[in-house]
């Protein structure tokens, strides 16, 4: 029965219709209600609108994103000499990085190149920081979603640890661990560990192999073999792939001229062989100095293993490739020569033309008479094989970086985080 009665205290606006027993809401009721659905979203959508254009809303860069087919590399240090070659090596196989570095060490200049050559968006960032600050390093972390991490930062110089041996046990040992704290605490599976053949100190028997007694001299090949055993212990509960890489003197540039050496002018005294022989060179210095003459090798100079930077690199891409979890691979990194300090210089008078003065000066403490490596492992488990081994090529190659960036990077550098 249809009843039209309608209630002396019902609002007209909240009345309904019924029909056997079902009520029905009233069209102008329904008409009111769509109008404010209408108004609200609207006002959602202006306000989103706003939110988007407000400084303080971020959304998800691709970096804070696990990627299916992207592999995103930390790799700290990465504004240094080795690393940003690595990175350059990663981003031209198409990986995903960040690099971490607080610049005592490393040239922004280096990090401004990569970007120029990587400008697309989401392939390279760059963040201001120290890994000694274990909060900045968890929030690093925690706002990036890392694969891997190869971890180059490190002060580096044998003859400087030996004066300052606190700093190299804070920068080497302490920030290592900093690095696998926030490793663990994120979820992060994958390490490619930069280490030196400075952790076997003056092996007995040469070449080294990776089986070589570990018994460093130094405090840098000290607080290096202190951060791989830190390493190897977090290793066997957290199933995490370790890769160690003990390399030896590192020489050369990038082939195509992008990257190169440019340490700071106060470490010219401690830095490597080759920085010093481009000095002399250059004019800046008058001359090299060769500490110790009397080792027990055939000319009385050190011999040492020198590996091209770009072979270097090569042998960490390969080990990430190869990085197993639950896996540690260690890994002498050579070219398996060995080579002296007077045919060191020599090759560099004659790649860069000059006739480089020598100074004959007695023993550096820390030094060793004799390293060269086996890297018969490196080949049958990486498949990798040092292939820059022309000792004066490379030498050619840096000193053309050298003469064509005679201020290094420059000063006319962009900071970006």
């Amino acid at each position: 029965m249809l009843s039209l009665s309608r209630s002396r205290n019902q609002s007209r606006f909240g009345r309904s219709v019924s029909f056997g027993g079902m009520d029905y809401p009233d069209p102008k009721r329904k008409s009111n209600f769509v109008g404010k659905i209408i108004l609200a979203a609207s006002l959602t959508a202006i306000s989103i609108i706003m939110l988007k254009q407000s400084p303080n809303f971020s959304t998800p860069t691709p970096f804070a994103i696990h990627q299916p087919g992207v592999t995103h590399v930390l790799v700290t240090g990465g504004a240094g000499y080795i690393g940003s070659h690595a990175a350059l090596r990663l981003l031209k196989d198409s990986y995903r990085v960040t690099i971490v570095d607080n610049l005592s060490r490393g040239n922004l200049g280096a990090v401004k190149v990569l970007q120029e050559l990587f400008p697309d968006y989401g392939r390279l960032q760059f963040i201001y920081a120290d890994l000694g600050d274990a909060k900045s390093v968890n929030k690093i972390f925690s706002e990036n979603a890392f694969d891997a991490v190869m971890h180059f930062a490190a002060v580096a110089y044998v003859g400087e640890s030996t004066l300052d041996p606190l700093k190299y046990y804070h920068n080497i040992t302490s920030n290592t661990l900093t690095v696998l704290e926030s490793m663990a605490a994120h979820g992060v599976k994958t390490l490619i560990y930069s280490s030196t053949c400075a952790t076997y100190g003056e092996p007995e028997k040469m070449p080294i192999t990776e089986e070589t007694p570990q018994a460093p001299i130094n405090p840098y090949g000290k607080a290096k073999k202190m951060a791989e055993e830190i390493i190897l212990d977090f290793s066997k509960n957290s199933k995490i792939a370790v890769m160690i890489l003990r390399y030896f003197n590192v020489i050369g540039s990038d082939p195509e001229g992008r990257l190169g050496e440019a340490p700071t002018p106060e470490l010219r005294e401690h830095g490597r062989i080759s920085g010093a022989c481009f000095d002399a060179a250059r004019g800046i210095i008058s001359g090299i100095k060769v500490k110790g003459t009397d080792y027990k090798t055939h000319d009385g100079t050190c011999i040492r293993d020198y590996i091209d930077v770009t072979d270097l690199v090569d042998a960490h891409v390969k080990a990430l490739e190869k990085a197993t979890p639950g896996r540690v691979g260690i890994y002498n990194v050579g070219t398996g020569k060995g080579r002296s300090v007077k045919e060191f210089v020599e090759a560099c008078r004659k790649a860069t033309g000059v006739d480089i003065k020598v100074e004959y000066l007695p023993r550096r403490p820390g030094d060793y008479a004799e390293v060269f490596s086996n890297p018969t492992k490196s080949k049958n488990e990486l498949n990798w094989t040092a292939q820059h081994t022309d000792l004066q090529e490379s030498l050619r190659v840096a000193w053309r970086w050298q003469k064509s960036h005679r201020n290094g990077y420059g000063n006319a550098l962009v900071m970006s985080s």
